[in-house]
């Protein structure tokens, strides 16, 4: 344990290396923030309702979305499909550590970084702005909230595992991971609410893995589901990280027999 430990310090000092690569980043998800937040707080007036959301549920759902992005959605497993064509995947696997292990140790550390950078970004808005919020005070959404943001995790890990191992076929990662990403970002519902298209089209988000990042463990923050609702979330979540797992280690036995540690 020790060995991932030291994983997760040393991300601090990787990430800190290039520091106006990871201020950019962190100015573009501010700008991101603040353009969602206006814009809803627009549309929904105080002692208005739109689409079931009064202004404090939906502005509590836009900021929530930015914290969860830090917790769920940062991410270290983009640069497997580099480590795989810069040939950096054969030292990996000389190491006595296993190699989705290191990237889970590298996403914590990275998550870690964003989370107490957010934490700062989000008490200045809540110092500047006021904004009307919805607290969960009932302990049992709590809890439940918690255990979804713990398998948000391990999805969406699963999910950036996928598209690096890309990396095993194409030299070309980045063009397939920036789109694939974006598109998780719409449909784990970090622009608004899922809930708000037609029931028939939501229904079938529902049975895909990416409303459980996001979308789903805040509506059990906001106390919007049921019981019943709330462990059918969270019994598909657990099916989509099986099945993940599984594809992912019969991708990575198979790219593992085509790997011809071309490069270092």
């Amino acid at each position: 344990m020790r060995k991932y430990f030291l994983i997760i310090v040393n991300m601090w000092d990787e990430i800190f290396t290039y520091r106006l690569s990871f201020a950019m980043w962190r100015l573009r998800n501010v700008f991101q923030l603040l353009t969602i937040y206006f814009l809803w707080a627009s549309l929904i007036p105080k002692q208005s309702v739109l689409f079931g959301y009064s202004q404090s549920l939906m502005l509590t759902y836009v900021i929530g979305t930015s914290f969860l992005s830090a917790v769920i959605l940062s991410t270290r497993t983009y640069e497997i499909g580099d480590n795989i064509n810069s040939g950096n995947l054969s030292a990996l696997l000389l190491k006595p550590i296993n190699y989705f292990g290191y990237w889970f140790a590298k996403d914590i550390g990275d998550k870690l970084v964003n989370i107490s950078f957010s934490l700062v970004e989000l008490f200045l808005l809540f110092f500047l702005l006021r904004p009307p919020l919805f607290l969960q005070t009932d302990i049992v959404p709590l809890l439940f909230f918690i255990i979804t943001i713990c398998l948000g995790i391990l999805l969406y890990f699963c999910i950036g595992s996928l598209l690096g191992m890309i990396g095993f076929w194409s030299p070309e990662v980045w063009a397939p991971r920036f789109i694939f990403f974006i598109l998780i970002g719409f449909f784990a519902g970090i622009l608004f609410p899922l809930d708000i298209f037609p029931k028939p089209i939501f229904n079938i988000l529902q049975l895909l893995p990416f409303p459980y990042l996001l979308f789903f463990p805040l509506k059990v923050y906001l106390g919007q589901l049921s019981m019943p609702e709330i462990l059918k979330g969270i019994s598909i979540s657990v099916i989509w990280i099986f099945s993940l797992t599984y594809i992912m280690v019969l991708v990575w036995r198979k790219g593992l027999r085509m790997y011809t540690a071309y490069g270092n």
